[in-house]
């Protein structure tokens, strides 16, 4: 199978009033075509700085000091700004956290979408696409302008913009975290039927560790700017082989026994001013011990999954989360 996206040691960093900030910390990943990747952490992680950096979106402040980022084997670095607009016309799509945000306020949704189509649109072709997206009623949908929508009917738009040029790749960063509990899985299964239907492949950035769990095939958890556990959502979920994937688990609402208190993981997130020497969870790290403090864990192969721990082994040995013994999060 051929990679859609390839990345390689990515570093990125950004330039702020308080000095360097390394958002991107080595990374190495790889997306496949028709692929349901769901990329979790907690904010700060690097998450969503990989999305954006996909599409070459980054703010002027980032810096890329070294690595390297291939979408269909062309690296995003090495082109011009004129074949990066191509290449996000044609092959990559993105829904953000707000669709209010993404949208004009000061323009019908129906003239935004023949704008993103970039050529002679029917209404009729406009009217199918909202039809596509689940939406109801779509001559008053495109006569619309954005505040005149529910914020589902909004996000229902966007994804509509998104799809309209069949792209290879959908970005979703943080999709529904604007939305009710109720629209947050229409807006998930909406994405699983447009996989379903073209085929196209889904990156899905998200904290929100039961519908990642619930939509996505292949699991990458990513901490301090590292990528530190991924593997199929069986594997990494199931029976997590790094201690910040098995805090996580155990610290999601739905995880805890009856009674018992959701176990939350000590510590605060670190602060990415400087790249640590060795692990960067280390602080927070309950299976610590001197060799993850001097020596930076390499992200290698163990039981269906790559890892990115001096202690992996034993993670897998230990008890199972309780998300994985009551097979749910919520």
């Amino acid at each position: 199978m051929s990679d859609l996206v390839e990345i390689r040691d990515l570093h990125i960093s950004y330039e702020t009033a308080r000095g360097i900030v390394y958002a991107l910390d080595g990374v190495d990943l790889t997306v496949y075509p028709s692929q349901i990747l769901g990329i979790v952490g907690e904010s700060g992680s690097g998450k969503s700085t990989l999305g954006m950096a996909i599409g070459r979106l980054l703010p002027s402040n980032s810096l890329r000091t070294s690595g390297d980022l291939f979408v269909n084997g062309k690296s995003i670095f090495d082109i011009g700004d004129e074949q990066i607009r191509l290449l996000r016309q044609t092959s990559l799509g993105f829904v953000f956290q707000n669709p209010m945000s993404t949208l004009d306020p000061t323009m019908r949704v129906g003239r935004q979408i023949r704008l993103v189509l970039n050529g002679p649109a029917s209404d009729d072709s406009i009217y199918e696409l909202l039809r596509r997206v689940g939406l109801p009623d779509v001559k008053r949908v495109a006569r619309s302008y954005p505040h005149q929508l529910s914020g589902g009917m909004a996000q229902r738009v966007v994804v509509a913009m998104a799809i309209s040029r069949q792209p290879s790749l959908l970005i979703a960063d943080e999709p529904t975290a604007s939305l009710d509990a109720s629209v947050r899985e229409q807006i998930l299964r909406l994405l699983l039927s447009v996989r379903e239907e073209t085929g196209v492949a889904i990156i899905l950035l998200s904290h929100e560790l039961g519908l990642v769990a619930k939509y996505c095939d292949t699991i990458a958890v990513m901490y301090g700017g590292r990528l530190i556990e991924a593997g199929s959502n069986v594997s990494v979920f199931g029976r997590p082989g790094h201690p910040y994937t098995k805090a996580l688990l155990e610290a999601a609402p739905g995880s805890e026994r009856p009674g018992d208190w959701l176990e939350a993981i000590p510590g605060v997130p670190p602060v990415l001013q400087s790249s640590a020497h060795g692990c960067v969870f280390e602080p927070r790290c309950k299976f610590a011990q001197e060799t993850c403090r001097t020596v930076r864990p390499a992200l290698r192969p163990i039981e269906n999954r790559l890892v990115a721990c001096h202690r992996a082994e034993e993670v897998l040995r230990a008890e199972p989360s309780t998300a994985a013994t009551h097979g749910r999060i919520a």
